[in-house]
């Protein structure tokens, strides 16, 4: 069975970009665009990874990493941003994010983090 990666991100474009890359590496890709039908569409689906960017509209994106983590303490979140600061990526480790992947994001990078959080790197 295809694992399957939640792509939460309130552009089309950087959803559509995860996307043509992740599915021909053989992933299922499931799409949000904000905080709170990510949530639901975690809830039904239960995908074995989320893609999660962190200034989205409604809902920033630590906020629905600690809500992921209070509905599933095990949720495997890579977090997708084009927020370089340090102090940012120290946040998610915080908050439980098990990567950090720079926008504009780079193939090999990313589905380096995907394949690492899968194995259970963090």
């Amino acid at each position: 069975m295809k694992e399957r990666i939640l792509i939460v991100d309130d552009s089309a474009l950087a959803r559509r970009m995860c996307r043509n890359i992740l599915e021909p590496e053989g992933y299922a890709v499931l799409e949000a665009t904000d905080g709170l039908s990510a949530l639901e569409r975690y809830f039904l689906e239960k995908p074995d990874v989320v893609l999660l960017d962190l200034v989205m509209k409604g809902m920033y994106g630590l906020e629905v990493l600690e809500k992921l983590r209070q509905m599933d303490p095990d949720v495997k979140v890579v977090v997708v941003s084009a927020d370089v600061q340090s102090s940012s990526h120290d946040l998610v480790q915080e908050a439980g994010g098990k990567a950090f992947v720079n926008k504009p994001f780079d193939r090999t990078e990313l589905i380096q983090a995907v394949q690492a959080v899968l194995a259970g790197a963090s």
